[in-house]
């Protein structure tokens, strides 16, 4: 089950990690900021294969746990505008011209890797 959403602890190793209530940057898991889980605050890719739980197991996440994970995205989103020094304006603005050129860039990426 689903408690309340966090960060949750950096693994200074960057180890994979799945499923649990612990790691950031996990997959498959709860509660903590990671990818393919449920009840996070926020999506936070550490580099690992994304292990997904089914789309029923996300959607039995309680409201208020929704809410509170919803208003700790936010509020991190506005924290790490504000360090990059950059307004919601500019970032609405940055995420129009990216999202434009978002698949060639994406494209260019898997070049690059393959040349390397």
């Amino acid at each position: 089950d689903v408690s309340s959403p966090k960060h949750g602890k950096v693994d200074p190793n960057n180890m994979p990690h799945v499923g649990g209530n612990i790691w950031a940057g996990g997959t498959g898991g709860r509660d903590t900021a990671g990818l393919g889980g449920k009840g996070g605050p926020y999506r936070l890719d550490a580099g690992h294969r994304v292990y997904q739980i089914s789309q029923a197991e996300k959607d039995a996440v309680p409201e208020e746990v929704k809410r509170a994970a919803r208003e700790m995205s936010e509020k991190a989103f506005k924290q790490r505008l504000k360090e990059i020094q950059m307004s919601e304006y500019d970032a609405s603005t940055y995420e129009r011209f990216s999202g434009a050129v978002r698949r060639q860039v994406q494209s260019l990426r898997v070049i690059l890797d393959n040349l390397q």
